[in-house]
């Protein structure tokens, strides 16, 4: 076991096949593979997605992220140069003035008083009033939509949010094959269904809460047919889960700040588990991240509407959930370090290994893991 100041992000290294970096996801949501990580000796077993409730017993608790992820990322032209830029939607600033924070790429081309068109709605133009950040712009949206219809509208131009590293077209074989798979659904079609939770409600994600995405209205059902109970919460993930950490020294690391709403019947749904000595379970990191924010000393949680930008790394000591629900993350990701506060260290970095070795997928369309004790 590392002590805290022996920690280095470089002991989070490991290597990982490019191909092994899901690009699509399963045909079906519950069609995953699933690897069951028991924490305390570290065994592992390899699973489907169908046997995780033989690990729950009646009363046990999963607890589920409801943000909604919209269409964030649009394409657009500069007027004049007619030049392409990729617009990502980050956040609506003023909804009667329609002023938007958003991130452009190539940021360079990009400068105060440009404009830009979408061939899909020459109606909308885009007008920049404000560099934030390197990246980083605040749109005026020109448009004679009135407000009400405006925001469909521009969700209409986007496209799901996926991150980079699914880098598509990717050989035509390959694509063939997935394309069969979603039986000649359209790509973009498919990302915006299946890059987003069955039970997806309250919007304002621009990046999926990718361990939920596993979990089909019929595993659902399965579950509470098997006395396993359910609780919402809201986490709206932001692009700072893909942030890469380019620190060495963990302890100085900062996370993006994301907004958590912890309602009180989900805390009374938890406080009753824990009250109850029941198992439970926190699907994403982002879960974990929220309880752990609000968490007591007594374990108990209290109704939260607000920011947290917690960093969870090994050593930590969890007081809310005793399993954890999660994907096979990117190496030296925050979401990895933080399985990696949960499991153990030498228990994740084996598990990873061995999961590297057994050809599971990683990435938010990869596959599950399971972590119980």
């Amino acid at each position: 076991m590392y002590k805290s100041n022996d920690i280095r992000l470089c002991q989070f290294k490991f290597r990982l096949p490019e191909e092994q970096i899901a690009q699509f996801p399963a045909s079906y949501r519950d069609e995953a593979r699933m690897m069951v990580l028991h924490r305390k000796t570290g065994e592992i077993e390899h699973k489907t997605l169908p046997e995780l409730v033989n690990y729950f017993d009646e009363g046990d608790l999963f607890v589920f992220n409801d943000t909604k992820v919209f269409p964030a990322r649009l394409w657009g032209h500069k007027e004049k140069t007619n030049a392409l830029i990729e617009v990502f939607l980050l956040r609506e600033l003023n909804h009667r003035n329609r002023y938007w924070d958003v991130l452009v790429e190539p940021a360079r081309k990009i400068r105060i008083g440009n404009k830009l068109t979408f061939e899909d709605d020459p109606s909308i133009v885009a007008e920049v009033i404000d560099n934030t950040t390197s990246r980083g712009r605040t749109f005026r949206f020109l448009t004679d939509y009135d407000n009400e219809e405006f925001v469909p509208r521009l969700y209409a131009l986007g496209s799901a949010p996926l991150p980079r590293y699914i880098r598509r077209p990717m050989d035509p074989e390959t694509f063939e094959k997935y394309t069969e798979i979603f039986r000649d659904q359209p790509v973009k079609e498919m990302d915006n269904e299946r890059y987003q939770t069955v039970f997806a409600d309250k919007i304002g994600a621009v990046a999926a809460p990718a361990s939920g995405l596993h979990f089909s209205k019929q595993l659902l059902k399965r579950m509470e047919i098997h006395g396993i109970e359910s609780a919402f919460m809201t986490s709206h993930v932001s692009l700072g889960v893909f942030k890469e950490i380019d620190v060495e020294d963990l302890t100085k690391n900062k996370m993006e700040s994301e907004q958590i709403i912890l309602p009180e019947a989900m805390v009374s749904a938890v406080n009753k588990a824990h009250a109850n000595s029941k198992r439970i379970c926190a699907v994403g990191t982002e879960i974990m991240r929220a309880m752990e924010t609000v968490v007591g000393t007594n374990g108990m949680l209290k109704p939260y509407d607000g920011w947290t930008n917690k960093f969870i790394f090994p050593p930590y000591t969890f007081s809310s959930a005793n399993s954890f629900f999660v994907n096979f993350y990117l190496p030296q990701s925050s979401q990895m370090l933080m399985v990696a506060a949960f499991a153990g260290y030498e228990e994740t970095m084996n598990a990873y290994e061995e999961a590297v070795k057994e050809g599971y997928r990683f990435g938010d369309y990869g596959d599950a893991m399971l972590i119980v004790d």
